[in-house]
């Protein structure tokens, strides 16, 4: 199994907090800790000019001199280092400092030159399937087949981008459907506040859990919010692993430690 701590931009370029954030998702289960990537010079006009969020985005930005400090300290602490990022450039930009694996988020599922950019020049890319209409997840499904095909190593993540996304929403039943559609590892980028939902996944057939972290909910961005603090994700990696034990293929057939109840209670009332 894999779990993803989703720090993303939860440390506003602080490099201080960002170190003490990577070695709590180390000590707490995460294999991987994952970060995002913009540029907002590249930043289209919106709404986000008027509500004070590109002067955050400006603030929480990443640079090559961080990214390779956060790369450094993940090292230290033995876990990956993962990155989403949002247009071609960004990718180029990142694969200078490493080409391991690459994160597509589902705001850019149907960015096919982003994708394809992505599969030709990372070991590993992650996707997530969320906010996309089934003719677009068809598309990018086929793109993700295809690939596969030439030996590239891809992970098809279900995801419901709603921050947080209310557990009725979860909609884990499409993992069902991907599995029927995809032929590689499927994962959930899960955006609920839940530790239980990952389990339920796994039970799915996901290998692969990313869930954003913190270490304290009152820190400020949106993110840090509705994130899980250490002792959280801990527990949401014991319960994953508790599901995928519980998966463990016995066949059909009486297990030997049922031996005992065939051969000394069975017919011992009559």
């Amino acid at each position: 199994m894999e779990y993803i701590a989703e720090i993303g931009w939860n440390f506003m370029g602080d490099m201080g907090l960002a170190e003490k954030m990577i070695s709590a998702a180390a000590k707490s289960g995460a294999t991987t800790t994952k970060f995002q990537y913009w540029n907002p010079d590249k930043l289209k006009s919106g709404e986000w000019d008027k509500d004070g969020r590109r002067q955050i985005y400006e603030k929480a930005k990443l640079n090559e001199d961080k990214i390779f400090q956060l790369y450094n300290i993940c090292k230290e602490n033995k876990v990956k280092f993962m990155v989403s990022v949002f247009n071609v450039e960004d990718a180029k930009f990142v694969s200078k400092i490493s080409k391991e694996s690459i994160k597509i988020p589902s705001h850019e599922v149907h960015n096919i030159n982003l994708i394809n950019y992505a599969l030709d020049n990372f070991k590993k890319v992650y996707i997530s399937l969320g906010a996309c209409s089934s003719k677009e997840l068809n598309e990018v499904t086929e793109l993700i087949n295809l690939k596969r095909k030439s030996d590239k190593n891809i992970t098809a993540m279900h995801c419901v981008s709603s921050y947080p996304c209310e557990i009725d929403r979860m909609n884990l039943n499409r993992l069902d459907v991907l599995l029927s559609k995809i032929d590689n590892t499927l994962g959930l980028s899960d955006h609920s506040t839940s530790i239980l939902i990952p389990a339920f996944a796994i039970v799915k057939g996901a290998k692969v859990i990313e869930k954003h972290f913190t270490i304290d909910n009152n820190l400020p961005g949106r993110d840090n919010k509705f994130a899980v603090l250490p002792e959280d994700f801990k527990k949401l990696v014991f319960n994953c692993n508790e599901a995928e034990r519980s998966i463990i293929d016995h066949g059909i057939d009486a297990q030997d430690i049922e031996m005992d109840t065939i051969k000394t209670y069975r017919g011992r009332w009559g």
